[in-house]
């Protein structure tokens, strides 16, 4: 599945530049210090696990690793939040830090986050530890292992897990090797506030997961489809509106990236309700929404693992759960392990958020059943990842050695 558009000749360019980087690596004088490559969010954002692993990298370890963060050139975050050592994903630069790397983390895919088009090279590298540090804990999709993906998969060194229950999802269903799991928890929840319910609800984030069936749809198409109809329904919904006028409450809709195409059918429904905003995923910083917001309605997001962290109110509207799970399957069970209040439907939706904004019902009401799935709440996810990282350095052979 292609996630980026490639240029004219691509293809024959970036093999020029990994054949020669790849050379010229092997003769270039050791680095001085060991070199980490991160990216996350196919460069395009500055998100999630990736970003918080990076920002904790370049507080705590610069004066014995050089760190990286690898970009998409299209993207101003670099410029805006003045990251340094910043490199441009598909230059030559980035393929030859590729191979002089001691260690790569990326939370997508290497393909899209370190190197593009690597997969197809990528065993000319035996010598970096390459980590998968996850964009976010995996309990709903199952894992869709494209043919591309294999030879990365394969490749890869760590898989972090959240807890037992994402090792035990990675072990078995996943078959990773058992040690490639280390349980550290994830990078992101260090930024996050354990346990601090809000006493009332004013801003509602909602985020809505994708389809794999809306690739490739035409604009009638996608406009029939239960997911724009299912959407459109709630947020038109009078009963809904004048709940959110009455409490004085907004709603802000982010779509998902994937949704550019079809992007002016959501935000023209967006003009007509003004405690209802859309953006697009590049307008905001999903990170900094999350700790403002002070509940979140979704469908199958991992998202919703922040939210209950803090404990704050979650509703899943789960429209179209039979064709979901015959689509995709879910690790959870959507039926009993849901965290929060299940919807069926718009009307059920509306019936949760009248009872979390009239009845003050703010605290997550599975907050409890959180430890199933966390062992972590410490807030020094980072730092066990970097020292489990960092000790391969002695314990895998496959690590560069720079003398």
């Amino acid at each position: 599945m292609e996630l980026k558009k490639k240029k004219p000749f691509q293809g024959i360019t970036t093999w020029m530049k990994v054949v020669v980087a790849c050379l010229l690596s092997k003769v270039l004088p050791a680095p001085s210090k060991p070199i980490i490559l991160i990216g996350g969010n196919l460069g395009e954002k500055y998100e999630d696990n990736a970003a918080a692993f990076h920002s904790y990298l370049m507080k705590n370890c610069q004066q014995s690793y050089a760190v990286h963060w690898m970009y998409d050139p299209s993207a101003s975050y670099v410029h805006e939040k003045r990251i340094e050592n910043a490199v441009m994903l598909g230059s030559f630069k980035n393929y030859v830090l590729f191979f002089q790397a001691a260690y790569t983390v990326h939370g997508h895919s290497l393909m899209y986050d370190i190197a593009p088009s690597i997969d197809k090279y990528i065993f000319w590298n035996k010598n970096t530890i390459m980590v998968h540090i996850s964009h976010g804990i995996e309990c709903f999709k199952k894992i869709l292992i494209q043919p591309e993906d294999v030879p990365l998969l394969e490749r890869c060194d760590v898989f972090n897990c959240a807890s037992s229950y994402e090792k035990d999802i990675k072990l078995n269903e996943w078959g990773m090797p058992e040690e490639k799991l280390p349980i550290t928890g994830m990078a992101r929840f260090d930024h996050l506030t354990y346990n601090q319910p809000v006493s009332e609800v004013k801003t509602i984030l909602m985020m809505m997961t994708w389809r794999e069936t809306l690739f490739g749809l035409s604009d009638t198409e996608f406009i029939e489809s239960s997911y724009f109809q299912a959407t459109e329904k709630l947020i038109t919904d009078s009963v809904l509106n004048q709940l959110l006028s009455v409490n004085k409450v907004t709603i802000k809709i982010i779509l998902h990236p994937f949704m550019k195409k079809f992007e002016s059918y959501f935000t023209e429904l967006g003009t007509i309700h003004s405690n209802i905003e859309f953006y697009t995923y590049g307008e905001l910083f999903i990170q900094d929404e999350i700790q403002k917001s002070d509940m979140l309605i979704t469908d199958y997001s991992s998202i919703f693992w922040d939210f209950v962290y803090m404990n704050k109110p979650v509703v899943f509207y789960t429209f179209d759960q039979k064709e979901f799970l015959e689509m995709r399957g879910s690790y959870l069970d959507l039926n009993h392990d849901l965290l929060g209040w299940k919807a069926n439907s718009a009307s059920e939706v509306i019936h949760a958020l009248t009872r979390i904004l009239e009845q003050g019902e703010t605290e997550n009401p599975r907050f409890a059943d959180l430890s199933n799935y966390f062992s972590f709440t410490d807030r020094n996810n980072c730092e066990r990842l970097a020292n489990y990282m960092f000790s391969l350095n002695t314990s895998n052979s496959k690590l560069r050695d720079n003398t």
